[in-house]
């Protein structure tokens, strides 16, 4: 199945759905905008755009609360393109049909589109609340433009586990190979090389691997992994993607020499170095700590080497070391669940009973789903593990 890309199609399912609004009376004024309405309508059919777009607009004049005209008029502007102007048409049903979830979705298609990132994902979480037609190819357009938005803010890791749940619908294209390519390659859209050459076809290559792993065929995806990593060796995260994937099918000792191979081409590879340490965590944690600090070093912004570096020290027995590094993760992203778990361990370890006491409760609070009670988290095994997803963790990540 193929992701919904040319508007034109997009016009053609959303206008199904449509309810007229209003009757046509019988005065002059409004015997005109019938006129309009009725050959605007009929240019629109004919594919004849501009001779449309003029005539809703006149009729527009005549009935400015024509919610059915303002559809039509914004649909023709994405259709051809233009998505400034249709994104002011949107915005004018939605003051006569602010429930219109489907307006709100073609609203944050245009804003995308624009590169109003922000404002586009707000439509889009309220096209979700709302609710679109229902139509499957419409959600699956909204699946790929949410995960697309976490591409362009680097979640990387967010952006594949929202590309998993389209694949999971079975809905594949070559777009979202390259989406699953760019997240996993730590590529920003406009980082893409160009159409046709010879490294995009990389990054769709390995994007179609990950696609295969996410549709749990893990044998073809290693495979399909193996060979581009052999063909491309110095393709830059190349490496890194391949040993990532690895991980998640539970293979360290594989994905380890993919991880220091990375390090050989990029030596301040700030993911690579984190991968390292997480994988020695609990079994070696002595020797992750210095991939851990190197990583704090490079990149003191982001949470998540603070956190393992922490979680190193304390499984070390050097709890007064991971205080400020647990600290300083928690900080950073005070809604984590997990940093005041570990912190709440590292404050047991050195007496300080009192702050223990308080990070657990609030780990317990932080962990629990709305409206249920506190003790049922108490007893929660430890999210601190490397099999929890330690590797998984997506909070304010670095580029590299």
């Amino acid at each position: 199945m193929i992701l919904l890309r040319k508007p034109i199609v997009l016009v053609v399912i959303l206008s199904c759905g449509l309810l007229s609004y209003g009757q046509v009376s019988k005065t002059r004024s409004e015997g005109s905008f019938a006129i309009l309405s009725a050959r605007a309508a009929a240019a629109r059919d004919a594919n004849q755009l501009d001779e449309a777009i003029g005539l809703y607009k006149r009729a527009l004049v005549l009935k400015a609360n024509w919610a059915e005209g303002w559809w039509s008029l914004a649909t023709l502007y994405y259709d051809r393109g233009e998505y400034a102007p249709a994104a002011k048409a949107f915005q004018r049903l939605l003051v006569l049909s602010p429930q219109s979830g489907t307006a709100q979705l073609m609203l944050g298609l245009c804003q995308y589109e624009l590169g109003d990132l922000d404002n586009a994902q707000r439509h889009f979480q309220q096209a979700r609340k709302i609710g679109i037609q229902d139509d499957p190819k419409l959600w699956h357009v909204l699946m790929y433009h949410e995960s697309m938005i976490l591409v362009h803010k680097a979640k990387y890791e967010s952006a594949i586990e929202s590309l998993h749940r389209l694949s999971k619908l079975g809905v594949s294209s070559e777009d979202i190979d390259l989406a699953y390519g760019m997240c996993v390659l730590l590529m920003k859209p406009s980082e893409l090389p160009p159409a046709g050459s010879t490294e995009r076809a990389v990054v769709v290559r390995v994007g179609h691997a990950e696609a295969m792993d996410s549709r749990e065929t893990h044998d073809t995806a290693k495979k399909l992994y193996k060979e581009a990593v052999e063909a491309t060796p110095a393709f830059p995260n190349i490496h890194y993607a391949y040993g990532r994937f690895l991980l998640t099918i539970q293979e360290p000792d594989e994905a380890l020499p993919q991880f220091a191979e990375e390090l050989k081409l990029q030596p301040n590879h700030v993911r690579a170095r984190l991968q390292i340490a997480a994988i020695h965590y609990r079994t070696d944690s002595a020797t992750g700590i210095p991939y851990a600090r190197e990583a704090v070093r490079l990149a003191p912004d982001f949470p998540f080497a603070h956190y393992l570096l922490g979680l190193l020290y304390l499984d070390s027995g050097d709890a007064a070391s991971a205080i400020p590094e647990l600290e300083t993760a928690k900080a950073m992203v005070p809604i984590e669940p997990r940093f005041y778990f570990s912190l709440a361990r590292a404050y047991a370890k050195v007496g300080r009973k009192k702050e223990a006491e308080e990070t657990r409760a609030a780990f317990v609070r932080l962990s629990q789903p709305a409206g249920a009670d506190a003790s049922s988290s108490a007893g929660k095994a430890t999210p601190d593990s490397h099999g929890s997803g330690l590797y998984r963790l997506d909070a304010d990540t670095p580029q590299r």
